[in-house]
């Protein structure tokens, strides 16, 4: 479960300078609640700006309290979703439209759940072909991809935290946000290759949802034009085909198509969304932190937790224009 851990301003900042500021490698610790009124504010770091951000459906990549491209581009969806110039500074406007309501830190404690489904995961194809499924290794996997971060930014936040050593009821800070709400409903994805986004746009053309996307390395394999979704699956299976992979030493080897089982790990992630062009998809992907930045083999891949955001909006014969 997550609690939420209400911080009063000074707290706030103390912990902000903690993990950002002058006083990085210090111990970050909760502090104690504050039981005063939540009173909603202008976002006063790049860490809330990002959590709010991601509350709402517009994901700024994973949240590692660092200002870069992908914030930029989720601020600049915000502010044309919001009716105001999309510069992607945060001006009085912006600041006003994206105010932060609950703080942007909280303790999530671990179950003993958690620690069950977690399994050493294979480093080779046909390894893992042959595990029940594919979940997180590892205790700082699986909360940072709950919590839409990074490893390295969780430990930045809990520098005194031994992630080997966790035991059920332990209690580590993260970002406070597991879900985004989206207002509004989907009535077209939109993909613009160059960007490196996709976006959910309503009958209004308004953009109610936004994310990073990887697309295909090689630009013959980048379809183009409008396509519709032809099916939705949470959790698939992967069948793993070694001609796609001619790079990989293993599947020239192998010689021979294996299905791959579901997990956060499987190589389409969590989520598959086929298009009506033959072997082509949105999907997620075991690599959060690649998204965007690396290219894959044709098809549009999200971060997992956006992924799920996605599947939610979308439904079958839904249109997705591909733009250059």
């Amino acid at each position: 479960m997550v609690r939420t851990v209400l911080l009063s301003p000074l707290k706030q900042i103390v912990l902000l300078l903690l993990v950002f500021g002058a006083g990085r490698g210090a111990p970050a610790r909760a502090a104690p609640p504050n039981l005063g009124e939540r009173v909603a504010r202008a976002v006063e770091s790049t860490l809330e700006l990002q959590v709010e951000l991601h509350r709402r459906g517009f994901s700024c990549g994973p949240i590692d309290g660092v200002s870069g491209a992908q914030t930029e581009a989720a601020l600049r969806a915000f502010q044309r979703s919001a009716g105001l110039r999309d510069h992607g500074r945060l001006d009085a406007a912006t600041l006003e439209a994206v105010r932060i309501t609950f703080p942007a830190v909280g303790d999530y404690i671990f179950t003993a759940a958690d620690f069950s489904s977690l399994q050493p995961l294979a480093t080779t194809w046909v390894g893992k072909a042959a595990q029940s499924a594919l979940g997180y290794a590892s205790a700082i996997e699986l909360a940072a991809e709950r919590f839409r971060t990074t490893p390295p930014f969780l430990r930045r936040l809990n520098p005194t935290v031994d992630w080997e050593a966790l035991l059920p009821g332990a209690g580590v800070l993260v970002p406070e946000v597991e879900q985004a709400v989206v207002a509004g409903a989907a009535t077209q994805l939109v993909i613009r290759l160059e960007a490196r986004e996709l976006e959910v746009v309503d009958r209004d053309s308004r953009v109610i949802a936004h994310f990073p996307v990887s697309i295909a390395r090689k630009v013959e394999k980048r379809p183009s034009g409008e396509l519709r979704i032809a099916v939705t699956v949470r959790d698939p299976n992967y069948t793993f085909d070694p001609e796609v992979f001619p790079e990989s030493a293993e599947a020239r080897e192998i010689g021979r198509k294996l299905i791959i089982p579901p997990g956060p790990n499987n190589p389409v992630g969590r989520v598959w969304i086929g298009l009506d062009l033959a072997g082509y998809g949105i999907h997620g992907t075991p690599d959060p932190e690649k998204v965007g930045r690396t290219e894959s083999h044709g098809c549009f891949r999200l971060a997992n937790w956006d992924a799920l955001t996605l599947l939610d909006l979308v439904r079958v014969g839904l249109p997705v224009l591909v733009e250059p």
